[in-house]
């Protein structure tokens, strides 16, 4: 190191001093270290990229695993029992994030559940290849074997939900206005029903395309009495994500909004006028023994 330091003194006193010196500086030993380490390092560092991709596809396959068990999941519309809000062929993703914190279905929402009572027995099942049970197994394609259904929520656990020939469908005494239902379809003309009162944990849901939808009305008789348990809904459809050119987000309709139509809401009023009675009733007992006391 010390000839290396001089030599570097030697030319700053001395730059055009001898040519014939910079042939020896560049074949001195002692400079050989110094090109060749950086290179050698560079080639320790890096790995072909064909070494690299297959732990990329791995984690890629995990993280779509994961997406797939507990944030979201594409499913595919098989019939026409959603149009138009949905059309057959449509891809959706569902929201299953929600659901692993106790929310619920709300009035409204189109969800996607599993077969409750054997709403699709006779209905025939694809037999999907093995790379399509693969990517349905990882969550990037939806699965052609689950037997799940699509439907709207109607009615929630503690809502009164019924409709009769030629009118709307009615929950807790509001009548729906449900523009989402197929051109030329009626509300429930085919299929009238209720009054029925949602047992707790569970929802009541029916199809937008009302007379191509054997939903709710149709299993009365079931052992779930046309009910679909909570427990059973897979998520929430949030938006139509292919084909692209029907891209849409799966909002609430305003109908389910209108004031009045929760059950709990029309209980309100009665529980706070109570709750107002109560200390009003208090103070006039308190005053009345006072006087019973004095006298």
């Amino acid at each position: 190191m010390s000839d290396l330091a001089d030599g570097a003194r030697s030319e700053e006193a001395r730059p055009a001093e001898s040519p014939a010196a910079e042939p020896a500086a560049a074949e001195s030993p002692a400079a050989e270290p110094s090109s060749t380490e950086p290179e050698s390092g560079k080639k320790k560092s890096s790995r072909p990229f064909w070494k690299e991709l297959p732990l990329l596809i791995g984690i890629a396959l995990v993280l779509a695993l994961f997406i797939k068990t507990f944030l979201v999941q594409a499913f595919s519309i098989p019939s026409d029992s959603m149009q138009n809000t949905l059309q057959r062929g449509d891809r959706v993703l569902v929201d299953k994030l929600t659901p692993w914190f106790g929310s619920e279905p709300e009035r409204g929402e189109v969800v996607v559940f599993h077969d409750p009572d054997g709403w699709l027995d006779g209905e025939p099942t694809p037999k999907p290849n093995a790379a399509q049970k693969f990517l349905s197994f990882v969550g990037l394609m939806p699965s052609a074997e689950e037997k799940d259904l699509i439907k709207r929520t109607i009615a929630v656990a503690g809502d009164t939900v019924e409709c009769k020939k030629g009118g709307p469908v009615q929950v807790n005494g509001k009548a729906l206005t449900e523009p989402y239902i197929f051109p030329g379809n009626s509300a429930c003309d085919d299929m009238p029903f209720g009054p029925f009162k949602v047992p707790d944990g569970k929802i009541w849901v029916m199809g937008d395309h009302r007379q191509d939808s054997a939903d709710s009305r149709y299993h009365t008789s079931d052992a779930n009495k046309g009910f679909v348990p909570v427990s059973q809904v897979v998520g929430r459809a949030v938006v139509v994500a292919w084909p692209v050119n029907r891209w849409s987000v799966l909002s609430v309709p305003d109908t389910f909004d209108q004031p009045g139509i929760s059950a709990a809401a029309g209980a309100a009023p009665g529980v706070l006028g109570l709750a107002g009675a109560v200390p009003f009733v208090l103070r006039r007992r308190r005053r009345l023994t006072a006087g019973r006391t004095a006298g």
